[in-house]
């Protein structure tokens, strides 16, 4: 992937959902509270509140709701909807840091770990998101997120997402001289693939600054004359190599590297729903607008044209409703 000017240094980051400029919770309740009984669930009810509200009006609705009808607006989703559909409405119904949670535990806790998962929200979460989200995970499953990140995963893949779940990377950060040293450990790295040198390649992109990180790759490019993420690609494997290149991604724009991740998940894995889902929902509010952005000048076709293309029925509806892409983009 190409390196664009990092976010930090001033792109302004656009959801694709904002908040309703006129918002009545106990309106909206008493509609959803209708759509929601009898035999037939009023789904495109569903979509036009639950996607046109951000995530605290959201909140407001289900406070009204229980209010109003002594029922949990979220389990009451869970029960009536089914399949993707659900998925996409009961996400969008969870706190950000909770959906989070709520997604890693069913990455680790499901058939199976789900990796990619994992790689996606820990590469990406600020220290403050990071921090929210296990306090969240604690709360919800009365677990400890660092512990289950050990115990379902190994090796230097789990060292790496056990570094990140810390949340103590350095913030507002810079020094040219030490950048010129990380980059020489990571060459060196590279070089020779022992566990020494790996760990001291995840200690640095785990732990320094997105603006370190930034002139540590431009050093590694002068010293090796090589872009980093084709130098971890050629030197190492697996969820570990995965996990790093999120990483250095996620630090040079992380509108870019989801816009990569959902279109691998629409087109090389047959439309992985879980992974567009996840995406859609999570960044709904932070830069989607930017994410989509990005699709379409790497990819060619808009990603509401793709979704339109490769999903269908209500839960098309959903997905297109958070992308909020125009009539043109198909």
């Amino acid at each position: 992937m190409e390196c664009d000017i990092p976010i930090f240094i001033g792109e302004m980051l656009e959801g694709t959902i904002l908040p309703a400029p006129t918002f009545d919770p106990v309106m909206d309740a008493q509609v959803l509270g209708g759509a929601l009984q009898g035999m037939d669930c009023d789904k495109d009810v569903l979509i036009n509140i639950l996607t046109q509200r951000c995530n605290a009006q959201r909140l407001m609705i289900a406070e009204a709701y229980r209010n109003m009808y002594g029922r949990d607006l979220l389990l009451d989703l869970k029960e009536t909807l089914s399949g993707h559909f659900k998925e996409v409405m009961v996400g969008l119904m969870y706190p950000p840091a909770s959906y989070d949670a709520h997604e890693l535990w069913h990455a680790m806790k499901g058939a199976g770990t789900e990796e990619n998962c994992l790689i996606d929200i820990l590469a990406s979460r600020s220290n403050g998101e990071i921090f929210q989200m296990k306090e969240a995970y604690l709360m919800q499953y009365d677990s400890d997120l660092l512990q289950d990140i050990d115990s379902e995963t190994s090796g230097h893949f789990r060292d790496t997402l056990m570094n990140l779940a810390q949340g103590t990377r350095q913030e507002g950060y810079a020094d040219p001289v030490m950048a010129a040293q990380d980059a020489m450990v990571i060459w060196e790295a590279c070089q020779q693939k022992t566990g020494e040198h790996k760990n001291m390649l995840q200690m640095i992109l785990c732990n320094k600054s997105y603006q370190q990180l930034w002139m540590v790759f431009q050093e590694f490019q002068n010293i090796s004359g090589q872009d980093i993420v084709d130098a971890i690609n050629q030197c190492y494997d697996g969820y570990f190599q995965e996990l790093l290149v999120a990483i250095v991604l996620c630090v040079r724009d992380k509108a870019s590297y989801f816009a990569y991740r959902l279109y691998n998940a629409i087109h090389e894995l047959g439309f992985h729903n879980k992974t567009v889902i996840r995406i859609l929902v999570a960044r709904s509010e932070i830069d989607l607008l930017n994410i989509r952005q990005r699709y379409k000048e790497r990819y060619g076709k808009s990603l509401f044209h793709d979704i339109k293309h490769f999903s269908s029925g209500h839960y098309e509806s959903a997905l297109l409703a958070i992308c909020a892409g125009d009539a043109e983009d198909y």
